[in-house]
This record gives C-alpha cells, sequence and structure tokens, in this order.
C-alpha cells in the first residue's frame, strides 16, 4: 500500500491516519506502522480500528496501550451498524473482512442507511446479497476517504465473489460499476490459495485510492500472484495455511505493481493494464417472435382441465364447456391464432356458451404448443409477440455499438430476432443494462495441451499390470 509513496512519507512534520474497520488483534493496523517508521523514523501514525468480537477487540486495545497510541481510538462493535468513528477519514485503510458472512441478522439498518441516505450515508452504490457482507465493508472504507490533495489509498483483501458475482443491475454489480466509474480501483493482486489458516480459497487484494497518478488515471492493473513462482510450500501446516510467499516474491509483487508492469516480457505473464471501461458490458435483451400451433386433443384439452381459470367453474359449466371443445371445434391444426380464435368463438356460440377473457387464455395456453413452421403471434397492433422462453441476452463490450453487434453476432443467425428497446439502464437510461465483471481466468488463462494418447495408454497398462500382480499376490 505505501508502493510510490516513499516522498510524502519522509519529511519532518509528517503525520498519517491509518484504518482498520475489522482488526482484530490489531496486527494490520502494527505491520503499517513497522512499514512506515521504517521509510521515516520521525513520522507520527495514528491508529484507528473497530472490531466487533469481544476477546480480539480487548487485544488490540491492550496492545495499543503498550505501544503508546491512544487505546480509545480502537472501538468495539459491529462497524456495519454502527460506525464508531462518523465522519472521520483517513491516509490509508486496510482490512481482511470476514469472507461469505451473512448480514441477514443485521440487514435493516444497513437497507435503511442505503435508502434513506443513498450517497449521503455509506451504502448509496447498493447492497450485495445477504449471504456475502464484503462489499458493505469497502463501501463503508471508500466513504472514509479524504478529499484533499493527499487523498486516500485503500488496501482490502477479499475473495473471488466481488469480483463477478451477480449481473446487471444487482447490487454486487452496481458497486463494482460505482468503484470502476469514479475510478478508484487501481490495481488487484490474485494471491495463491491455502495462503491463511482459517480458508484454503483463492484470495485477492484490491487497491483503490481517490488520487491516482496521471498514468494510471482510467486504467486498472491486475496482477496474477497466484503461480508457483510466487509462493512456497511451509515445512508444516498451520490450519489451511500451507503455501506461503516468501520475501523476495513479495518484492517482486511489490515491483510490478509500483512500476505499473505490463505486456511483454519476465511479467508479461502476470499483468496486465486494463482500461476501466474493459471490464464494462451492456446486457441487451433480445425477443424472438412467438410462433403456436392449435388443436384440440385429448392430451391438451387434459392440460386445460388442470388450469386455474376452470377450477372457479362449477362442475357442469366447465363438462360443457369441455363439450363444447372436443364437439364443435375442428379436428386439424391450426397454425394461425387469429385463425383458431375465430374457430373457438364459432364453436363456443353454436354451444351457446359464454366465457371471460381468464377462461379463454387459459383455452389458448392448455391447446396450443410451440411450432417453428407456424405464424407468428401478434398483438392488436400486428406487433410480434415475443416468446419468453427464446428470450436471450447478449453481453455487448461497453466500448462497442450494441446495433453494430447484432447485425453481426445475432442477425445472421436469427433473422427473425429483436432488440427489446424498453430495456433499458436505470442509471443513464440506455437501451440495455450495463454490467461490470472482472474474471482473472479470460486474461490469465493458460492452455494447457492435453499429454499423447500413446502415453496414457502406455500409463493404463502399466496400471493395469501392477493390479494384476498385486490381485496375484492376494490370491496366493
Amino acid at each position: 500500500m505505501l508502493a510510490n509513496d516513499h516522498a510524502a512519507l519522509t519529511g519532518i512534520g509528517i503525520i498519517r491516519t491509518v484504518y482498520d474497520p475489522a482488526c482484530g488483534t490489531g496486527g494490520m493496523l502494527a505491520l503499517t506502522e513497522e512499514e512506515m517508521h521504517a521509510l521515516n523514523p520521525r513520522i507520527r501514525v495514528e491508529l484507528f480500528g473497530q472490531e466487533v468480537n469481544g476477546e480480539s477487540f480487548g487485544i488490540c486495545k491492550s496492545d495499543m496501550l503498550v505501544t503508546g497510541h491512544d487505546p480509545e481510538q480502537i472501538a468495539f462493535g459491529n462497524t456495519l451498524t454502527n460506525d464508531a468513528h462518523k465522519s472521520k477519514t483517513f491516509h490509508y485503510m486496510l482490512s481482511n473482512p470476514p469472507y461469505g458472512v451473512d448480514w441477514k441478522k443485521y440487514q435493516e439498518p444497513i437497507k435503511a442507511e442505503a435508502e434513506t441516505q443513498g450517497f449521503d450515508g455509506r451504502f448509496g452504490a447498493g447492497t450485495p446479497r445477504i449471504s456475502d457482507g464484503q462489499l458493505l465493508f469497502l463501501q463503508h472504507m471508500i466513504s472514509k476517504m479524504r478529499d484533499d490533495e493527499q487523498g486516500s489509498r485503500i488496501g482490502i483483501v477479499m475473495n473471488g465473489s466481488p469480483l463477478f458475482t451477480g449481473g446487471a443491475g444487482s447490487g454486487e454489480n452496481e458497486i463494482r460499476r460505482w468503484m470502476l466509474e469514479n475510478d478508484w480501483v487501481e490495481a488487484i493482486v490474485a494471491l495463491p490459495t491455502d495462503l491463511f489458516y482459517n480458508t484454503g480459497i483463492q484470495t485477492y487484494v484490491w487497491l483503490l485510492t481517490n488520487r491516482k497518478s496521471n498514468g494510471r488515471r482510467g486504467k486498472v492493473q491486475l496482477v496474477d500472484a497466484s503461480s508457483e513462482r510466487f509462493w512456497k510450500l511451509m515445512r508444516k501446516s498451520l490450519g489451511s495455511k500451507r503455501r506461503e510467499i516468501p520475501e523476495d516474491a513479495r518484492k517482486e509483487i511489490v515491483r510490478i505493481y509500483a512500476e505499473m508492469l505490463n505486456g511483454a516480457g519476465a511479467q508479461g505473464d502476470f499483468s496486465k493494464i486494463f482500461d476501466t471501461t474493459d471490464f464494462g458490458y451492456r446486457e441487451i435483451r433480445v425477443e424472438r417472435p412467438l410462433r403456436l400451433n392449435f388443436q384440440a386433443t385429448p392430451e391438451r384439452v387434459a392440460r386445460l382441465v388442470e388450469e386455474k381459470a376452470l377450477a372457479k367453474l362449477d362442475a357442469s359449466e366447465r363438462d360443457e364447456l369441455l363439450d363444447a371443445l372436443a364437439g364443435h371445434l375442428p379436428n386439424e391444426v391450426f397454425r394461425n391464432r387469429g385463425e383458431f380464435e375465430r374457430a373457438l368463438v364459432k364453436a363456443l356460440r353454436e354451444a351457446g356458451i359464454k366465457i371471460g377473457t381468464p377462461v379463454k387464455k387459459a383455452i389458448l395456453s392448455a391447446l396450443s404448443e410451440r411450432d417453428e413452421t407456424a405464424d407468428v403471434c401478434g398483438d392488436a397492433t400486428g406487433k410480434p409477440e415475443p416468446d419468453t422462453e427464446l428470450r436471450d441476452h447478449e453481453l455487448v463490450p461497453l466500448n462497442e455499438d450494441w446495433q453494430d453487434y447484432i447485425a453481426r453476432e445475432v442477425t445472421p443467425f436469427v433473422p427473425d430476432a429483436w432488440v427489446d428497446e424498453s430495456y433499458r439502464d436505470e442509471s443513464d437510461r440506455e437501451i440495455g443494462r450495463v454490467g461490470y465483471e472482472i474474471n482473472f481466468n479470460r486474461y490469465f488463462y493458460k492452455y494447457v495441451p492435453p499429454r499423447p494418447l500413446a502415453e496414457i495408454d502406455e500409463e493404463l497398462k502399466t496400471l493395469e499390470a501392477e493390479i494384476a500382480g498385486l490381485l496375484k499376490e492376494v490370491a496366493a
């Protein structure tokens, strides 16, 4: 987090504030202060934090006393529902919040703040799904960025969920969109698996700032530090922690980030620079026309009996209707809905039966089946009616015109398809909903060709021979 800040942190009379909203026993705060003092022994570092676990809070507060810090700057309680450092801003913020922990039991105050305060509060961009509150912590930290020349920098460790969970319009997506469109995301570093004591899943370090350098404006750096190049196995595991990042590898990761390395060369496979818009897309809704055939077969009439609208009729009315359909409708397949409706009206008139709109809809639904050879079903104005089962969504890159994309990727293959222009983004009101996702696998995927068949066959023969030998020993 301190890379590229060496000049700003050296000198006399430098004061920096550091904050962790889920500080635990205060380890990350202490390490940050240690690194700052290594750069400038005369720097004054003020540490702030909040912790919900009573035992961890007590340890952290005691450590603040021992090291000469103000223990009152470490608060007890739930950061998300009771911000103990309200109205304060900080130079540096870092955190390793809990992964995949639901916030259902305290959702009411969070949702109330999001709805009533909007961007004047902490959660104006949106709220993620109840099962994972990581992005709530990140929004909380963003709300505490300093609005001055020095600005703030945030470092937060999260799992892969915040990168891509939730499609266009979802809470997670709107939070990602808010961060990227405000150009706060500086870099994301993918860490190896099995790196932490309590979880073996892969984690990612997000680095955000509101004081990007000129070269980083409008850009996001992705660093893949998950390969064997950056870790080694521990001699003895600690819970789920089986790997560690050696000091020389840590320095290389920091250098890759600090120098904003990109493209071909030694670091070409591990670091790539993107425009913020490269992660965006428009979700365009593509419709296809509804095509149905109609016929009063015994199977379809049986489906009609199960319709709710018929259940509301008394038994005699239901029987009369079914007899009319069986006895007065032509025993043929109608591939035009208008023709079938006219035949239906005639059959019911001949039987002396009147029906309401709900029953008519039930008849059309039960006696129809999708048929690609049938005529298109249209509304009263002749406009084609969409088939919801054939509805599709195309994800068009944000920097590409959606009309060009549809003309190239959709129309040649389904000429009768059209774009639902009423499906619009709530923010910019343009056609299609805007989404953002960051998929590391897409950008750093490396193809590994399968082994030759001859090699696999030889290995299978060797294994078969070994098994046969073991069976002979058992039988002997």
